[in-house]
């Protein structure tokens, strides 16, 4: 009798215990200190913050893609002047047949010389100047058909760039195919199927050049010319 009443006062225990919790969802009872052991969000808020940090450098790339992707730098222009360049007619072009980005981005004029007479004006011309480009900017793009009105921002940033020759040199390669060889190895037969039949920059082992892998050295203990599958080397 002893042994069930124990059982009995257990398990009250423990459903005593189990209500001071009180519920997490409401915060009854004890559930603030649930909430101060155990957070009831994991893994749902740290995985939201570790997809953003992953996401926040690609999210800036695309920014700054966009930034240089809708302006209009000096080069659209002809040199000094608001009149725009065929190359600047051939990008509104383009920008007009995406009307849901009303964006637009133009360099400062500083492309205007600096000359000892209009050294007193210059920044005042060069103000005058982006205006006028500005103006230009939206007079063109207005003749396109559903053309939105364009929100224009000046700014005076650097143009993008990419060193020359390496261009170059990649398309000049293109002509050449696949480069590429091996230094060094002594096994024959991994030179000559590498080496497509020239097997003289493999090395020692593929010096003859001929295309075919020298026979490979009979094992040990077997002589030559007998066959390998027998035990000691003998003919059955």
């Amino acid at each position: 009798m002893n042994r069930y009443s124990r059982a009995a006062a257990a398990a009250l225990l423990m459903v005593g215990g189990l209500g001071s919790l009180g519920c997490v969802t409401t915060g009854k009872g004890g559930g603030s200190r649930y909430r101060n052991a155990v957070d009831p969000s994991w893994p749902d808020r740290y995985n939201y913050a570790a997809r953003e940090a992953v996401m926040a450098p690609f999210a800036q790339q695309v920014a700054n893609g966009h930034f240089e992707e809708r302006t209009l730098w000096n080069w659209y222009f002809e040199p000094g002047t608001d009149r725009i360049h065929p190359a600047g007619m051939a990008k509104l072009d383009a920008i007009s047949r995406r009307p849901n980005d009303n964006k637009l981005f133009l360099q400062y004029a500083g492309d205007l010389p600096l000359t000892p007479d209009n050294a007193a004006t210059i920044i005042d011309q060069r103000h005058e100047l982006t205006a006028k480009r500005a103006a230009a900017v939206r007079q063109y793009l207005a003749t396109k058909p559903g053309a939105p009105e364009y929100d224009i921002a000046v700014h005076n940033g650097s143009m993008p760039s990419i060193y020359a020759p390496f261009a170059v040199n990649a398309l000049r390669g293109q002509r050449a195919g696949y480069v590429g060889g091996i230094q060094g190895g002594a096994d024959a037969g991994v030179g000559a199927s590498l080496g497509g039949g020239n097997t003289g920059n493999v090395g020692a082992a593929g010096g003859s050049g001929g295309g075919a892998s020298p026979t490979p050295p009979a094992p040990t203990g077997v002589p030559s010319g007998t066959p390998t599958g027998t035990p000691g080397g003998t003919t059955p």
